[in-house]
């Protein structure tokens, strides 16, 4: 699929996004560990979490979809899970593979995770190890890092004391829900905070889960109770939108029930930071995660420094922040970002590849990018098979002079298959054509 995008006046109206991704894929493989019953409501549609589901399929869980896009989840307890017939397929979710190598862990059987050819490129070294030390059996590609990946669980996990050698939510979610399965109490350092939805939906779920600073301590072999979930929003998916109605002139956009998780609300900071105008309304709670309205107005910007502390809260945003710092006044650089070297693709260097061509002023660092503002010009550009990349350069081409082709968009289906509909509903020209 290419998406062709025109150069739009102004974006106005209400929308609401895709459950959030992340928050989605927890609540099925938590949901799945409980004891009855969990129901879940907003369950992302991207393809990502679909994959989480069929895992869990493979494993003997029992899903149900009901009506209303509610999915239902019959749970086996901690440790109820059935050794799989053929390999376990996470796609191109590196969230997928990375979990629930943690919930294996603890499964006393063999199995084995694969996925795509972007994901089987994707390093899984920092998972891999702590799983080991808790007491799996994993093998690997070159230096046991690469997928596919052999997994021998245990139904002995060992206990560890834990320090992350850099924030990463998925390495301290596998851990966690391995040392679900452990006798002991598992704890997990991190010397900067990086997104907290397991903690909290272990903490909803009845989990004997405690927080004190950059500590966290679970309690192993407690079960926990099924539960009824509603997923907010998705921020990530959130901020293409924003990026776009600060960035059009004359915009205004409300997009309602949105998570405003504070490890995840970095997009407000660096936007409010470069001169955005962002109201947050009717703030309220799901299942422990605070939710809200967004009002957007359009603004003109000025370019920023993005860097740690801030830097973890903003990783997947960072194309589209790109695009933003590209039609803002200044310079913006982007520093401490390396870590988007070996996302579904290089972002930094697909980034700085697909902007050059719209006439953007941008130089790669080992760890970031400087973007200097300026006039940004309709091209064909493609997305690399990245589906941020791809939405942020629709973004880009919604203030371009002239129209803009996208190639290879369909991964946008990912995260967020329904935003050429979304975006066109609010005013926006994006014509998808296969």
């Amino acid at each position: 699929m290419i998406l062709c995008v025109t150069p739009d006046k102004k974006l106005n109206g209400s929308c609401c996004v895709p459950g959030d991704k992340s928050i989605s894929h927890r609540a099925a493989l938590i949901g799945s560990m409980a004891d009855g019953k969990t129901v879940i409501h907003n369950f992302s549609k991207g393809a990502d979490c679909w994959r989480t589901l069929q895992c869990l399929e493979a494993l003997g869980v029992e899903i149900q979809q009901q009506e209303n896009g509610k999915i239902c989840i019959l749970g086996r307890g901690l440790n109820g899970f059935c050794e799989p017939d053929d390999l376990l397929d996470a796609g191109n979710s590196g969230t997928t593979m990375r979990l629930l190598l943690g919930l294996l862990t603890g499964q006393d059987f063999f199995s084995i995770i694969t996925g795509d050819p972007s994901l089987r490129r994707r390093p899984m070294g920092r998972v891999i190890d702590p799983l080991v030390k808790m007491g799996a059996d994993i093998r690997a590609r070159c230096d046991n890092t690469l997928p596919p990946i052999c997994i021998r669980g245990t139904n002995n996990v060992h206990t560890v004391e834990y320090t992350l050698p850099i924030p990463s939510a998925q390495v301290k979610s596998a851990i966690l829900l391995a040392g679900m399965n452990g006798k002991g109490q598992t704890t997990v350092i991190q010397k900067l905070p990086s997104r907290d939805h397991t903690e909290r939906m272990l903490q909803y779920f009845g989990a004997p889960l405690t927080i004190k600073g950059n500590v966290i301590c679970l309690q192993g072999r407690r079960p926990i109770n099924g539960q009824l979930i509603q997923i907010p929003g998705d921020i990530s998916s959130a901020a293409f939108i924003m990026a776009a109605a600060v960035l059009v002139p004359g915009s205004e956009v409300l997009i309602r029930d949105v998570g405003i998780n504070p490890t995840r609300t970095g997009i407000l900071d660096v936007l409010k930071l470069m001169g955005a105008e962002i109201d947050v309304l009717e703030q309220r709670s799901w299942n422990g995660e605070p939710v809200a309205d967004l009002m957007i107005r359009s603004a003109q910007l000025k370019g920023a420094e993005i860097k740690d502390p801030l830097l973890p809260r903003v990783l997947d945003e960072i194309p589209v922040l790109a695009v933003a710092a590209a039609a803002a006044e200044g310079e913006t650089v982007i520093s401490d970002a390396a870590e988007l070297r070996v996302k579904e693709t290089d972002r930094l260097k697909a980034v700085a590849s697909e902007l050059r061509k719209m006439n953007v002023e941008i130089k790669e660092k080992p760890d970031g990018l400087i973007i200097r503002g300026g006039q940004l010009r309709g091209a064909r550009v493609k997305s690399w098979g990245d589906h941020r990349m791809a939405m942020a350069l629709a973004v880009a081409g919604l203030i371009a002079d002239g129209e803009t082709i996208i190639e290879d968009a369909g991964c946008i289906d990912i995260s967020f298959p329904d935003f050429p509909d979304v975006m066109n509903a609010l005013g926006a020209g994006i014509r998808a054509e296969n």
